[in-house]
């Protein structure tokens, strides 16, 4: 089968570093293995950190590895103890190979498996024609919902409901939630928002072209982030702050900016990632701020997002490329090029 291989890191992310070749083909081997044949992989900014060797120190994989950790599919085989799909079946697939056996797993915590493998970061991934993960992982998808449609929601989706469900307790009728950037999870956070909570939705975003759209999707007030929207964030909440920030950026001041738009006794929940959080302890304990990571969903949460994508209320904006193209479409995710949300690979035998 075709594949897309990371043989180098590299911190300018040169197209040079992934290499489409011809590799073996994965088996299900394991009772509990199931195939893929990939549909669509999504393209993440998670890729350009992992091209750029931010991962290595924390997953020790050897080079070279396939890439693509937002994957959605049809069945292509399956091991002998599943039962949950057959082959043929549409699915998407949970970003994370879980046990089952340990205590998060137990607990529906299952992002935080002990013995967890993440396909395109610690194993082989999705930027291939086949793609092996296990039952476990596997969502099956509603009539009509098409994989190539939905790829992207297997991480970026996953992890912006993931977020927006950890929040909607807080953001009651006559709240505001605060949405710091409008992109790829921003546009998904935010119809998320509309369709969990009552609560008034606040986006702030560089571009003026993103804000246009984060109005389609539901957002009630944009803000321009031009040095000023700190103090217009707070002017909006009368002086009080949010009552939640949904950081989709999380780095260039983001963290510093959505803090200082927070109310108090209120939460900073963060899913973009690239810098360090520099506050003052004291300004933790004298306003009881907090900030939440969050990482990707459980397997409940992505199976709740595919029902909110077939009831039309969230829904992906994307581009496709093709598996031969993943050097351009790398180049265009790093330069901000990519139309739309997501883009996405569709490998040339789908």
């Amino acid at each position: 089968m075709k594949a897309a291989r990371l043989y180098a890191y590299d911190e300018k992310i040169s197209p040079d570093s992934l290499k489409v070749e011809e590799v073996p083909e994965p088996e299900a081997k394991g009772p509990l293995d199931v195939v893929v044949h990939i549909g669509g992989a999504g393209l993440c900014r998670t890729d350009l950190h992992v091209i750029e060797g931010q991962w290595a120190p924390k997953t020790g994989i050897e080079l070279p590895y396939i890439l693509g950790h937002e994957n959605a599919g049809w069945v292509h085989e399956v091991g002998s103890a599943v039962t949950s799909v057959s082959v043929g079946d549409a699915v998407i697939v949970h970003p994370l190979i879980t046990c089952g056996l340990c205590r998060p797993c137990r607990a529906g915590d299952d992002m935080h498996c002990v013995a967890q493998e993440f396909p395109g970061i610690t194993t082989d991934g999705g930027f291939a024609e086949l793609l092996k993960t296990n039952a476990r992982a596997v969502v099956k998808l509603p009539a009509g919902v098409e994989p190539a449609d939905v790829a992207a929601h297997a991480d970026a989706g996953l992890t912006a409901y993931h977020a927006v469900k950890k929040a909607r307790m807080e953001l009651l009728p006559g709240t505001k939630a605060v949405v710091i950037g409008a992109g790829g999870l921003g546009h998904i956070g935010i119809q998320s928002l509309k369709a969990l909570t009552p609560a008034e939705i606040i986006v702030v975003d560089r571009s003026e072209e993103a804000l246009q759209a984060a109005k389609k999707l539901g957002a009630d007030q944009t803000v321009v982030a031009d040095g000023g929207h700190v103090d217009t964030v707070l002017e909006m909440t009368d002086g009080a702050g949010a009552d939640a920030i949904i950081d989709f950026v999380g780095e260039g001041g983001a963290t510093t900016d959505g803090f200082a738009m927070l109310g108090r006794a209120r939460n900073h929940y963060v899913i973009g990632y690239g810098e360090n959080i520099n506050v003052p302890t004291i300004d933790l304990i004298s306003t009881e701020r907090s900030f939440i990571g969050n990482l990707v969903g459980t397997y409940n949460d992505l199976a709740e997002l595919m029902t909110l994508q077939a009831q039309g209320k969230v829904t992906l904006q994307t581009h496709t490329y093709q598996l031969d193209g993943v050097s351009d479409a790398i180049a265009d995710l790093e330069g901000g090029r990519i139309p739309g949300g997501r883009g996405i690979l569709v490998p040339s035998a789908a």
